[in-house]
């Protein structure tokens, strides 16, 4: 699979609703959609289904905090990717079709 020719998941919707979300990692309200920082290159972002519903403070702590290194920071976000898909589906703000 070229990776070059795949054609991103881009949805406004689907960013709402992960930000509709308390944040997944300390359950304040106020969240942002936060993106996969891996496979992605100046000025892109990973599809949007790959976010998290982070406040900012957990977004900043794993874009750039210093208390945790390179993979604790991809592991959580992963984590917090996964555990934001579960909330979706709960909530009823993803419903297969």
């Amino acid at each position: 699979m070229n990776l070059l020719k795949t054609r991103m998941f881009r949805c406004n919707k689907w960013l709402r609703a992960v930000a509709s979300l308390d944040c997944v990692i300390c359950g304040c309200e106020g969240t942002q959609a936060a993106h996969r920082n891996e496979g992605k290159g100046m000025g892109l972002k990973t599809d949007d289904c790959l976010t998290a519903a982070l406040c900012p403070r957990c977004h900043h702590d794993i874009d750039q905090g210093k208390e945790l290194d390179r993979d604790q920071r991809r592991s959580l976000l992963d984590r917090a990717i996964l555990d934001t898909l579960i909330e979706l589906a709960r909530n009823g703000k993803v419903k297969a079709v």
